[in-house]
């Protein structure tokens, strides 16, 4: 009798450490939350990017009429300026958000990059291309930036 509680203890216990390896817990991912701080301290550098996005058809127009010694100058100034509210911004961000918000920054210096080569060139089209995906870049960073709280 004493035999057979052992082997039935043994075989729940197998039977129960078998279950639990086999069950896997489900992780629900939520989406990031900011305190009202966090919030404010990103929003402060939002709207640098937020002009510079509103202004793309600037760009475009002088890439269009070759003004390249202007579009040189919009690289280097307020597209610049909106990249390093950019790098602010990304620490504050969530940490799932952060790795790529970086990638989406280092994809921005290159298109800017190619932009400046293009426009040393003259090669209008393939500064054209090159606009068209920075500002794809920065849209997509304003896509990671939480909404301001009302």
């Amino acid at each position: 009798m004493v035999r057979q509680r052992s082997i039935f203890s043994l075989i729940f216990v197998l039977l129960a450490t078998f279950l639990i390896s086999c069950g896997s817990p489900t992780v629900a991912t939520l989406p990031p939350s900011y305190t009202a701080a966090e919030v404010a301290k990103i929003q402060e550098y939002v709207p640098g990017i937020q002009m510079v996005r509103d202004r793309s058809t600037e760009l475009k127009n002088l890439i269009s009429q070759g003004e390249w010694i202007k579009v040189g100058n919009f690289i280097h100034g307020p597209i610049t300026e909106a990249r390093l509210n950019m790098t602010y911004i990304i620490p504050n961000l969530a940490k799932q958000n952060q790795a790529q918000a970086r990638q989406i920054s280092k994809d921005l210096l290159n298109d800017l990059v190619r932009i400046d080569q293009a426009a040393a060139a003259g090669n209008t089209s393939l500064a054209l291309g090159k606009y068209k995906e920075a500002f794809a870049d920065i849209d997509k960073f304003l896509e990671l930036v939480p909404e301001k709280s009302s």
